[in-house]
Formats: structure tokens, sequence, C-alpha cells
């Protein structure tokens, strides 16, 4: 069998960090804390969201779906880096770099959607108040949720079987601390011309559509917030969205430095502190945004962990 054909491939070598010891040992209890804060963080939220009867709305139904997304983005990359870091190893196996590329593209493409949603939602909460309910009904909101999870599954899927047709080089090192689609391209020997337009182009598409229907929904709530004549009005309008795009700005303004660096020729190490931003510090804190600047997450943040210590 020929050392360069794909189905020759054991494994990869992820060489995003340092091989020190010292290093070794404080970037796993960096990760380790910041994983632990990422899912306690949101499982919070995604709690306080169910347990609360106020909270039972459009805005916060995406807002739980958010976190339990976040929780599986970081949960794609950062056990499999604890794991190699406590090991020393470097390795993981063809069939896992494929999985976690698919779960990655999957999970990420997944926030967008529901960052998109939740802008809408925003948009008609404030600039329609009076049709708010008709307009946002359960069904709506669950068949938007619905069409985002077909659309990241198959999207996923699409990028990952046109890998799973290449072939490899012998150099199997990958520059990242987890298997990156951009980075996996640039190690194969076969022609990845298509794998390259699909991937630009989808990536080119979930950035520009759905932030376009962000700036559109916020144009039009800006809009409608001038209008409104007293100041404690145009700040209480303000308030209930400025957690939500205080996420969008974390989420797109990392997300574009993984798209400035997923190039070749761009800096590895760049690139790898972009992809950590995006996929590590983003979903870890969305839950403080929320809850530091959302009075009804605070109230049943402080219900629910009361509810806990009266049960003990």
């Amino acid at each position: 069998m020929e050392p360069g054909n794909a189905t020759s491939i054991s494994e990869f070598l992820l060489l995003g960090f340092s091989q020190d010891s010292e290093h070794q040992t404080m970037l796993f209890g960096l990760f380790l804390s910041m994983f632990v804060v990422t899912v306690l963080g949101n499982l919070l939220i995604i709690l306080a969201v169910s347990s609360d009867s106020h909270l039972h709305t459009p805005m916060y139904f995406f807002l739980s779906n958010l976190s339990f997304t976040d929780i599986c983005f970081t949960s794609t990359t950062i056990p499999k880096m604890l794991v190699n870091i406590q090991t020393q190893s470097k390795t993981i196996t063809y069939a896992g770099c494929i999985a976690q590329m698919y779960f990655f593209i999957v999970f990420g493409v997944m926030d967008t959607f529901l960052i998109t949603m939740m802008a809408y939602d925003r948009f008609v909460a404030i600039c329609h108040p009076l049709h708010y309910l008709v307009i946002m009904n359960p069904r709506l909101c669950s068949l938007l949720v619905l069409v985002s999870w077909f659309l990241s599954l198959s999207h996923a899927l699409i990028h990952s079987l046109l890998v799973l047709q290449l072939s490899f080089c012998s150099n199997w090192g990958i520059e990242h601390f987890y298997c990156e689609l951009a980075q996996v391209l640039t190690l194969a020997c076969s022609d990845t011309l298509i794998n390259h337009i699909l991937l630009y182009m989808v990536m080119g598409l979930l950035g520009f559509v759905p932030f376009s229907g962000i700036i559109f929904s916020y144009s039009r709530i800006v809009s409608s917030i001038l209008r409104i004549p007293s100041t404690n009005g145009k700040y209480r309008a303000f308030s209930t969205c400025g957690s939500h795009l205080s996420v969008v700005l974390l989420y797109y303004g990392t997300g574009l430095g993984v798209y400035l660096s997923s190039d070749a020729s761009s800096s590895s190490w760049k690139g790898m502190v972009a992809s950590m931003m995006y996929a590590v510090v983003t979903p870890m804190l969305n839950p403080f945004i929320y809850s530091l600047r959302n009075s009804d997450i605070k109230r049943a943040l402080q219900r629910l962990i009361g509810r806990k210590l009266y049960v003990h």
C-alpha cells in the first residue's frame, strides 16, 4: 500500500504546543480550568432557563440552545488536548481527527445560526412588540433550530466526506492543537481545489449572510430605539439586547481572526491563538456576559442556587 494513500493513515500528530514539561503542566491547568468553567457556566444557564417558567420565552429558548452548543463545541477539542498533555502524547487517530473536525464544524456553524436567530428575536421584540408572541411562536422557534441543526450537520458531512477522498503525504503533523480543516488540507498530496473552494465559499456565506441579518436587525432596532421619547425607555429597550450584542462582537471578532489566519501562509501561532479565542474563550465568556448583564438570568440563578442549598 502506498504511504501517501489515505487508507494507510493510522494517526496524525498535533504539533500545537511546546514540548517543555513545565509549559505542558501550566497549559494543562489552564485549559482544564477553562473547560470546567465553560461546562459549569453554560450548564447553569440551561438549568436556570429550564427551571424558571418566567424564562420560557423565545429569547431564552435560543440562549439555552446556545449554551448547549457551546458545551459541545468546547468538548470536541479540549478533552483530547488534556489527555495528550497528560500522557505526553501528540497523536490523534485518523478516525478521531475526522470526527473531531466534523463536530467542530457542526457546533461552530450552529453557534452562528443561533446568534443570528437571537438577533432576529430582539428585532421582533423591539420593532414589533404587539405581534411578538404571534411571530415568535414555539413552532417557528423549534423549526428554526431544527433547520439550523440540519444545515450544520449537512455542511459538516460534506466537508468530511470530501476529506475522506484525499490522499496524504508522509508528513502528517498538524500545526495546531486540534484537527482544523484548513490545516488538514495542507497535508494532502491529492488535489484539494474543490475542498478549498467549498471551504472559503461556505465560510464566506456563513460569515456574510448571518452577519448581514444581524446588521439589518440591529439597524432597525437602533432606529426604533431612537424614536422612543424618554431616555429611560431608550435605556430599557437597549438593555434587552446589550448582552446579545456583546456576544455578537466577541463571536465575530474571534471568528474573523480564525478566518484570516486559516491560510497556510499565515503564522501557525497566530492561527492557534485566534482558534483558542474562538473555540475556548468565547464559549467560556458567554455565560458571564448573560448572567452579569441580564437581571432575569441573575434572579433565576439566585433562585436555582438557593433552592439547591435549601434541599441540601
